[in-house]
């Protein structure tokens, strides 16, 4: 499949409704969309397989949804931090930011990620920070001996003692960041839901948008959850 083949499978499958969504959207970076949700993306992403050389094409194309295949459809395995630096680089802190450094991307999944967060937590750019808890709740999801609960807890001392001098963007991406490490064990539970205390609900919208309020300590205290975690 090349380009071309993938503009014709995001024309087949475009939403008017998104698309008008998009165009009242203050953050796209300029970039235009067929309107397509993340399940759509992924299951495209899923039919193209993993083609690096489209991936890297894809990244250079003005199409937020054909970015975001790239960033789905690229080797994790050949992913190093020169191309993590170049493309966050070129993130510009719109809509890509997100789905860059989280939601099955292969950034997450590379050799490079762990490396990546370390440094980018300690960034003081604004976009560095937001992906490094992106790559943060996509790690608590796995096993590595690289993930300990000392890691995670040196996160946890970071988030408290900046979130109440972070953006908008940071904050929504540490709200990600203390759902995922929350629901590793009683323990993270406990101090997550500490800190998600203290920050409260996290509003995120931009102009235009109406969504509900981020709320970590809801999802934490979740019976479900709690049943899970024995506490």
């Amino acid at each position: 499949m090349n380009k071309t083949d993938v503009f014709e499978l995001l024309e087949q499958h475009k939403n008017e409704k998104g698309i008008t969504h998009w165009n009242k959207m203050s953050n796209t970076g300029g970039l235009t969309s067929f309107g397509l949700g993340l399940t759509t993306q992924r299951k495209l992403a899923k039919q193209i397989g993993r083609n690096r050389e489209l991936a890297q094409i894809l990244w250079q194309t003005d199409c937020y949804d054909a970015k975001v295949l790239g960033l789905l459809i690229d080797e994790p395995k050949l992913i190093t931090k020169a191309q993590a630096e170049q493309q966050v680089q070129e993130l510009h802190g719109g809509m890509l930011t997100h789905v860059f450094s989280s939601c099955d991307a292969t950034l997450a999944k590379s050799p490079v990620a762990f490396d990546v967060a370390i440094e980018w937590l300690n960034s003081d750019d604004v976009v560095r920070q937001s992906c490094a808890y992106g790559l943060v709740y996509e790690f608590s999801k796995k096993k590595s001996k690289q993930y300990t609960d000392d890691f995670f807890e040196n996160v946890l001392d970071t988030i408290e003692s900046s979130y109440n001098k972070a953006s908008k963007k940071v904050l929504l991406a540490m709200g990600g960041a203390l759902l995922g490490i929350g629901k590793r064990s009683v323990n993270l539970n406990q101090r997550a839901l500490k800190i998600a205390r203290l920050i409260g609900p996290i509003d995120f919208n931009e102009e235009g948008q109406s969504c509900d309020p981020l709320n970590v300590e809801k999802h934490l205290i979740a019976p479900a959850l709690q049943k899970k975690l024995g506490i």
